[in-house]
């Protein structure tokens, strides 16, 4: 099993906890990620794409608002951390490696959580506004989340 895919994808997650699944999700339903017979087969189903893309567009927004907790509390570091495992856990799976894709995705959350929040915060001074640097994470989750699965090596 290649281990960059789902650590990559983990890392998504530590941006944005829901990209990455619903990312998934879609690339399971179109066929690009095949989890027939896996534990996860169910993340190919339109539901499960339709209900992971409302929650990752109700991240993005939420995101914005002043009152967000840090991704670093332990709630919200928790759900990237599960997210993120979930997530290279499909990819795994779509290669014969459960475990593997879990811990890959689980340190990819990880990084991508610290990693992030950095990256944010220098961004948001180069910009003196956090909203510009939020909506450059937004783009870096979506078209990282969105390469990774349609090139799934």
């Amino acid at each position: 099993m290649l281990i960059l895919p789902p650590f990559l994808l983990g890392f998504v997650a530590g941006l944005r906890a829901m990209m990455a699944p619903a990312a998934v999700s879609w690339a399971a339903y179109s066929g690009a990620i095949d989890l027939t017979g896996t534990p996860l087969a169910f993340l190919g189903s339109i539901w499960a794409a339709a209900v992971l893309s409302i929650a990752a567009v109700a991240e993005l927004i939420s995101d914005k608002r002043p009152t967000t907790p840090a991704r670093t509390v332990p709630p919200q570091f928790g759900a990237r951390i599960v997210m993120g495992s979930l997530s290279g856990a499909a990819l795994g799976a779509a290669q014969g490696s459960l475990v593997a894709g879990i811990v890959c995705g689980l340190f990819g959350a990880v990084i991508g959580t610290l990693a992030g929040r950095a990256a944010r915060a220098a961004l948001a001074r180069a910009f003196r506004a956090d909203r510009p640097a939020a909506l450059v994470e937004d783009l870096v989750a979506l078209i990282g989340s969105a390469l990774i699965v349609t090139n799934f090596w």
